[in-house]
């Protein structure tokens, strides 16, 4: 049984399930790190990661066309984000217990909704949903190929994003804005940056990229949904922000790490070794912690957090 579970997991197939597993936390790390480098905290991600599964499986279920349920998804979680915007950057609230309602409300709402619009029943229900899509050329490169370039659009989406993401905080003058804003609000708004505007569009991107996290959880292979579908995967996003230190590159491997510990446990279950199928389950949420035990929280932005508001001294 442990020979059976060796070999499927030095496997091809193991390999690219680990990438798309981790494609979801990419999304929204890669969209999340964009806030946090801004000094906006936003731990609301599993709140808009779950709304925006719940709408891109009904928007996909109702209209029969996957990208109408990705709009619907990136549509939800931006209405959460602009919540989460107003409230922390304009007002200037308690960026911890915003997000903390902001996850309470999606939980809520995508339950009420999912029984108010399908019944108790859910089992059977199916929409359209994204299918894997080779690369050419790319697709036939031996393991490399199959590996990363056999996947879903939205895979190949959160693969993108990760250069993209460094290559705009480092070499580009928004990203400059960005970190400035989010080291020094201050100092950055005497050189001209608009504070407010280049926090409410990091929170807003934020969240938008959340709602295309939950649609590669719910029409990005299971073209369902079920209740608490994003199982905690927002806060697990958040934790590989820290885990990165904050750099995109950083963030990746720590998505990936989580990947390979979802596709291992669920492995560990289709073998059947002789334990609780509990600790399978458990097995990426306790890694993430040792992770971020051993590796502690290293640097952060200086306003990280810290509402700014124009009349302080």
């Amino acid at each position: 049984m442990l020979e059976n579970l060796l070999t499927i997991v030095f496997s091809t197939d193991f390999f690219a399930s680990s990438i798309r597993l981790a494609a979801p936390l990419l999304l929204a790390a890669m969209g999340d790190v964009v806030s946090e480098r801004s000094g906006v905290l936003n731990m609301g991600l599993d709140g808009m990661m779950l709304l925006g599964a719940f709408f891109g499986f009904v928007g996909a279920y109702f209209t029969g066309s996957v990208w109408l349920g990705v709009l619907c998804a990136m549509l939800s979680a931006l209405i959460l984000g602009i919540i989460h915007a107003f409230s922390c950057v304009t007002l200037g609230l308690n960026q911890v217990v915003t997000a903390t309602g902001i996850n309470m409300l999606a939980l809520g709402l995508s339950s009420s909704l999912l029984r108010t619009f399908f019944g108790t029943s859910t089992n059977a229900l199916r929409s359209v949903g994204f299918t894997p899509t080779k690369v050419p050329v790319l697709g036939d490169i031996p393991i490399i190929g199959k590996i990363l370039f056999n996947q879903t659009i939205l895979v190949y989406v959160a693969l993108i994003l990760v250069p993209l993401t460094y290559y705009v905080f480092f070499h580009t003058t928004w990203g400059l804005k960005i970190r400035a804003v989010g080291e020094h609000p201050r100092a950055a708004e005497t050189m001209g940056v608009n504070v407010f505007k280049v926090r409410w569009i990091a929170v807003l991107y934020s969240s938008t990229m959340c709602g295309l996290a939950g649609a590669a959880l719910s029409i990005a292979g299971l073209n369902t949904f079920i209740d608490n579908m994003s199982a905690g995967r927002g806060f697990i996003a958040f934790a590989c922000i820290i885990l990165g230190k904050f750099n995109p590159w950083g963030v990746a491997i720590g998505a990936v790490v989580f990947g390979l510990a979802e596709a291992l446990q669920l492995r560990i279950q289709a073998v059947g070794l002789p334990i609780p199928y509990q600790f399978p389950i458990m097995f990426p949420y306790l890694l993430t912690l040792v992770v971020l035990f051993l590796s502690g929280v290293g640097l952060t932005p200086k306003a990280w957090g810290s509402p700014y508001l124009q009349d302080e001294e």
